[in-house]
């Protein structure tokens, strides 16, 4: 068996004492050791000035929860008198935020929604981890407007409970209503996505547009909050964009939507305080101008004039339109505090077409016009008109019409409309298509004088063909007639043009021809001309023994017609002569009948003779109603009844006789 020496018992003693002391200080509370990387909450459990009687830290040394926080290493505390709450030291990572609320201190007004930090030495007043600063100086109970950015805090987790994006730091109390009050302030915050900075992009081309959830209300009748504290020299009001709470309301700001946008950057704003709406910015493209409509502002003096009341047309900054348009650009605008409307200054379309629009949108709802012809044909009109409108005309015209597709539908179209539905009424179906440039053209006279009251510049009016309403084909019949009418007018015309060309072929043949006989029509030239001079030799030989055959002629023609009229001259004396003899012989016997009986008996008796005609006649001849005819009456008869009329009634020719 082993023996101790005589001083080991009494060691062994005094360790266990001593062992037996420090289990006994330690479960007492009287010593408490705290780990560098927490801090101890102090909890008084019995004081002999009672407990808390107002508030929830014991200021002045009550029972209750101490303002001040443990450190790391050992503290001594009177045994069974105070209770420590270790917790971890409250850590809020890099690109981070966390909000605080406050279990103790004075109570939030009506007109508050989230507790005012209180002031003191520094930037942000009282430290956070100043308790009973933060009490003495009049914090307020409840969410908190301040916000922890990165950082490790040793707070005292008992007055206020920190959430960050990880956990939340509070020393629980046991409560059930405490237990949900923090967890439905958690979720609001992640909601609002609050536990990271806000951060505006420069390729996003947006702005953040700001509503505040405290402070003083807006006036009656306004909707967004007037800008405050934007100059960065003056550091009682510049609130640096929403981020300084207490700033933003010393300056006078507002709670409600707020006039002044955030633009790129990153921004650590309580969410509590404001939430961020990101919206694109206003955008006015090359070719159009911005018309501001602002909703806020002060009132200012309408510069349309008397002639014009239909809006106010006010300087800018102020509320009404602006008469000054927003160049093409981008501007961080709020949308709502002002509207900007978008009114293009070149050259755009409106088509009155059923089924067909211009991107801009204006004419959506336009159609092909419903005319009445004076024949009584109903036939619908394609339309288009091309408008400009000038760049200090634009807040005139959307002063009047809020917008350009309003005047399109509301005044444009039923003007149009009734134009040419007029027009239509004083012509034909076949005048309104044969007229169509006249039709145009007096459209456009009247459009441009309309238009203009309005500021619209009308740069052309184009007219589609007539067609017919959906199931009428009447219309349809008249256009095939005058199609038929010019395919005959083309055929017409094309025939006379392949006529003149085939005329033309034929020149250009004979061309050909001529220019590939060229040579032969030379030597054919000349020859022609050598056989002229023959020819022209010919002549003159020709002409000379003409001339001599004439003078010949002349002669013989001369000497013919003495010869010719001597001639003349024997006849006539001849027959002078024998007229005179035979009417001597007629007067001896005794008159011309009688000188013809004779002859023709002379005639008769040669006929028998040569004819051995009978003595006795076969014939009887009768007499006249008297009872007797003349020899001459026999005569006849007997030649007619034989066939001798012929060589009776032929006299012999007188003998010739010459010169």
């Amino acid at each position: 068996m082993l023996e101790l020496p005589s001083w080991a018992i009494p060691t062994l003693y005094v360790a266990g004492g001593v062992l037996g002391v420090l289990i006994l200080a330690f479960a007492t509370g009287a010593i408490v050791y705290i780990r560098n990387d927490a801090v101890g909450i102090v909890e008084k459990l019995w004081a002999l000035g009672g407990s808390v009687e107002e508030g929830f830290l014991a200021m002045a040394g009550e029972a209750g929860f101490r303002p001040e926080t443990l450190r790391g290493g050992f503290h001594f505390f009177v045994p069974l008198q105070y209770r420590v709450h270790r917790a971890n030291l409250v850590t809020v990572p890099q690109g981070s935020l966390a909000y605080l609320f406050a279990r103790g201190g004075q109570a939030l007004p009506n007109s508050q929604a989230l507790a005012r930090w209180p002031t003191g030495v520094g930037t942000n007043g009282v430290g956070v981890e100043n308790a009973r600063a933060f009490l003495q100086q009049g914090g307020q109970r409840g969410p908190q407007r301040r916000i922890l950015r990165e950082g490790v805090y040793a707070i005292n987790t008992a007055q206020f409970i920190v959430f960050t994006e990880s956990a939340t730091h509070a020393v629980v109390l046991g409560d059930a209503s405490d237990a949900r009050a923090v967890e439905t302030m958690r979720q609001l915050i992640e909601q609002r996505d609050g536990f990271r900075p806000l951060i505006i992009r420069d390729h996003e081309d947006a702005v953040g547009v700001v509503t505040v959830h405290d402070g003083p209300a807006l006036d009656h009748g306004e909707i967004i909050a007037p800008t405050v504290g934007t100059h960065a020299g003056d550091g009682a009001t510049f609130h640096n964009s929403f981020q300084d709470p207490e700033t933003f309301l010393a300056a006078g700001g507002r709670r409600g939507r707020q006039e002044q946008v955030l633009v790129e950057g990153t921004y650590y704003i309580n969410r509590l305080f404001a939430t961020v709406e990101v919206r694109p910015k206003t955008q006015v493209e090359i070719g159009n101008v911005g018309v501001v409509v602002s909703f806020t502002g002060p009132r200012g003096l309408d510069v349309s004039g008397m002639d014009h009341k239909h809006g106010e047309l006010v300087e800018q900054g102020q509320r009404g339109v602006w008469r000054t348009p927003l160049h093409p650009g981008k501007y961080a605008i709020n949308p709502y505090a002002v509207k900007v409307s978008t009114v293009p200054t070149t050259n755009f379309v409106l088509r009155w077409i059923e089924g067909r629009s211009e991107a801009h949108g204006f004419d959506d709802n336009l159609a092909e016009i419903k005319l009445i012809t004076k024949d009584a044909f109903e036939p619908v009109l394609p339309l288009s008109i091309v408008v400009h409108i000038g760049y200090d005309d634009a807040p005139w015209v959307v002063q009047q019409f809020a917008d350009i597709k309003k005047l399109v539908e509301q005044t444009l179209d039923p003007m149009v409309s009734a134009w040419f539905k007029d027009a239509a009424q004083s012509r034909t179906l076949i005048e309104l298509v044969n007229q169509r440039a006249d039709v145009q053209r007096e459209a456009l006279a009247a459009m441009s004088a309309r238009f203009a009251k309005y500021r619209l510049n009308v740069k052309e009016v184009m007219i589609g063909t007539p067609r017919a309403a959906k199931g009428d084909t009447h219309i349809d019949t008249i256009f095939e007639q005058l199609r038929a009418r010019q395919v005959a007018r083309e055929k017409v015309e094309t025939y006379e043009s392949q006529q003149v060309a085939a005329a033309k072929e034929l020149e250009l043949r004979a061309a050909e021809a001529r220019a590939a006989a060229q040579g032969d029509l030379t030597k054919s030239s000349v020859s022609i001309e050598v056989a002229q001079n023959h020819g022209r030799a010919e002549l003159a030989r020709k002409t000379q023994e003409a001339e001599a055959t004439k003078v010949m002629a002349e002669a013989t023609a001369m000497r013919t017609r003495t010869e010719g009229r001597a001639e003349a001259d024997r006849v006539a004396a001849i027959g002078e002569a024998n007229a005179q003899a035979a009417k001597a012989q007629v007067d001896a016997f005794g008159g011309a009948d009688m000188a013809l009986s004779k002859e023709v008996a002379a005639m008769l008796s040669g006929a028998i003779t040569q004819a051995k005609v009978p003595l006795v006649p076969t014939v009887a001849l009768g007499g006249n109603e008297a009872g007797h005819g003349t020899l001459v009456d026999a005569l006849v008869s007997l030649l007619m009844a034989q066939g001798g009329l012929d060589q009776l009634v032929k006299r012999p020719k007188p003998p010739e006789t010459g010169v």
